[in-house]
This record gives structure tokens, C-alpha cells and sequence, in this order.
């Protein structure tokens, strides 16, 4: 009974940190780009949609590639002091909290952005080129297509290749954490 109890306050305690953390970053990562942007001319907008594009990828690649990455093989690593391993068997071991935090925190926040930045880059080209109509429906509608389908393809690319990506992940964050 005691251990359920525990468990379930380290769950809650889990979604607190969680759910503050992305308010927080949210808020914070909306109001500077929706203060950023609006000032930026059309090219450096869109390259910043781009770039908050890629990142959402690039972050649920991690989340997918530490869930499918066989700890085992990190194990191997560490033995032979392979720098980095350490830290990707603690990425492994906390694969639910990791891909919470890669697909969930920071893919959503990417989302939350990406559609505010299409949305102020759609009104800059409808001012821009003096247009009657307003492309914000097919500026979003390319965004999410782009966004779902680079996850989709980075899905199949953390399935095939997680143990040099955690690998990656895991020796940047070693060399961070010094």
C-alpha cells in the first residue's frame, strides 16, 4: 500500500513539474515570438517557422529514439568508458519522462508556436503582396503537414538508428553536465 502511495505522489508530483514547466516555457516562447516575429521582415519569419519546425522534430525523434533504444548496448559502452553512456542509460532508464518531456513539452510548445508564427507570416504576405484573402488557412494547413510528416519520417529514423542518436543526446548532455 505504501509503495502505490508513493508512486502515485511521484506521479503527481511528476504532472505539477510538468504542467508548471509548460506553462511557463509557453508563455515565455509565445510572447517572444509573437513579439519577435512581428517585427522581423517575411525571410527571417520564415526561416524562424522553419527552424521551430525542425525543432519539434528533432526533439520527438529523441523522445521515440530513447523509448525503442536497447539500454543493454549503453552497458556495453559504459564498461569500455565510452563517454556519454552513462548518461544515456540514465536517458534510457527515464524514457517516459525523457519522451514526455521531447514530444510532449517541447513538440507541443513547437506546435503552439509554429501556428502563431504562420499566422503572423500570413498576414505579413497578405499585407506584403496587398492580397483580398487571407492565406492563413493554407499557411497552417502546410505547417502541420510539414511538422506531421517530418515526425513521421523521424519516427521510422529513431526506430532504425536510436542507439547513435541517444548516444548523441547522451554525450552533449555529458558534456553539459560538467
Amino acid at each position: 500500500m505504501k509503495k502505490e502511495n508513493k508512486k502515485e505522489d511521484s506521479n503527481m508530483k511528476w504532472f505539477i513539474q510538468v504542467f508548471i514547466s509548460t506553462f511557463i516555457l509557453s508563455m515565455l516562447f509565445s510572447y517572444i515570438s509573437a513579439n519577435g516575429v512581428s517585427n522581423l521582415s517575411l525571410v527571417p519569419a520564415i526561416l524562424i517557422l522553419i527552424l521551430v519546425v525542425a525543432i519539434g522534430i528533432i526533439f520527438d525523434i529523441i523522445g521515440v529514439a530513447v523509448t525503442v533504444a536497447n539500454e543493454e548496448e549503453f552497458h556495453a559502452k559504459a564498461t569500455k568508458k565510452v563517454k556519454g553512456s552513462k548518461t544515456s542509460i540514465k536517458l534510457i532508464k527515464n524514457a517516459s519522462k525523457v519522451a514526455n518531456i521531447c514530444a510532449d513539452v517541447v513538440g507541443d510548445i513547437c506546435g503552439v508556436l509554429s501556428g502563431a508564427i504562420s499566422a503572423l507570416i500570413a498576414m505579413k504576405i497578405t499585407e506584403a503582396f496587398n492580397m483580398s484573402f487571407n492565406i492563413q488557412f493554407l499557411l497552417s494547413a502546410l505547417v502541420a503537414a510539414l511538422t506531421v510528416g517530418g515526425k513521421a519520417l523521424g519516427k521510422e529514423i529513431a526506430n532504425k538508428e536510436s542507439t547513435p542518436i541517444v548516444h548523441a543526446v547522451g554525450s552533449i548532455l555529458n558534456k553539459f553536465g560538467k
